[in-house]
């Protein structure tokens, strides 16, 4: 059985976990997050029916040979498994509720790590919450099916050095460096937001890939780059309105 990571104060803890064959960030100055092999989950609450798994693709995204959910012609969904470098496409199925399938051309631009300290000023972090290392996803999202996934979140997840998916992180209130926001309220075919995740690393784990897996069967799609050190923000200027926030975590099989 799975086990949940513990409430985080005003971040609060609630999630979906994975065991992973994943490999580790390097040490040193240059970070590159770096994945291999394949995601074996448990406890997943993603949407079921995926499909069969396809074989990786090393470097590029390839085509599916056969989609994998029902989508409008003219998509080709990129092959399950497929390894991306940041700046890559994929377009992708899924299921954000029963009965509605979704259909995205996801773009990965960039990755950062940064410091409570650094971007998170005026935040009130208990010591659980600072145990963990935050990071910031750049991603670029199209809407290229036919359903309308407005609020809906952006279905990403991260790997860590613990090889544990983690989701990203919301906030119920401004959060400038980074918004971490779900899709606009209205998010229609062919509509684009390029937008910014946070996501909470526990045990100050790692970010080893940037993962779309929205069931246990899937074979990931993933990306992978050089992480680069999140900017600081303006001196004496404070990046938090209003208050509250939640964290969604990860869990990891026992």
């Amino acid at each position: 059985m799975g086990s949940r990571v513990a409430p985080l104060g005003v971040l609060l803890a609630s999630g979906l976990a994975a065991t992973l064959v994943l490999g580790g960030c390097s040490g040193g100055g240059d970070t590159t997050a770096s994945a291999a092999g394949s995601a074996t989950p448990s406890g997943s609450s993603g949407p079921a029916d995926p499909g069969p798994a396809s074989g990786p693709a090393s470097g590029q995204a390839s085509v599916a040979a056969s989609p994998y959910l029902p989508v409008p012609d003219g998509v080709e969904l990129t092959a399950q498994g497929s390894e991306l470098q940041l700046g890559d496409d994929a377009v992708v199925a899924y299921r954000p509720r029963q009965g509605t399938i979704g259909a995205l051309d996801l773009k990965v631009t960039g990755l950062e790590r940064t410091t409570f300290a650094r971007s998170f000023q005026g935040w009130q972090l208990d010591k659980a919450t600072r145990a963990t290392s935050p990071y910031f996803v750049h991603v670029t999202v199209r809407n290229v099916g036919d359903t309308d996934l407005g609020g809906k979140p952006v279905p990403l997840y991260i790997v860590d050095g613990h090889d544990t998916l983690i989701e990203s992180s919301t906030f119920a209130s401004s959060f400038k460096p980074c918004p971490s926001t779900p899709f606009p309220k209205k998010f229609g075919h062919g509509d684009t937001v390029k937008t910014c995740l946070v996501f909470l690393s526990p045990r100050h784990g790692d970010l080893t890939a940037v993962s779309f897996r929205p069931s246990q069967e899937f074979n990931p799609i993933t990306w992978t780059g050089k992480i680069a050190e999140a900017d600081a923000p303006a001196s004496g200027k404070h990046h938090r309105s209003g208050k509250g926030s939640k964290r969604h975590g990860g869990s990891k099989q026992g």
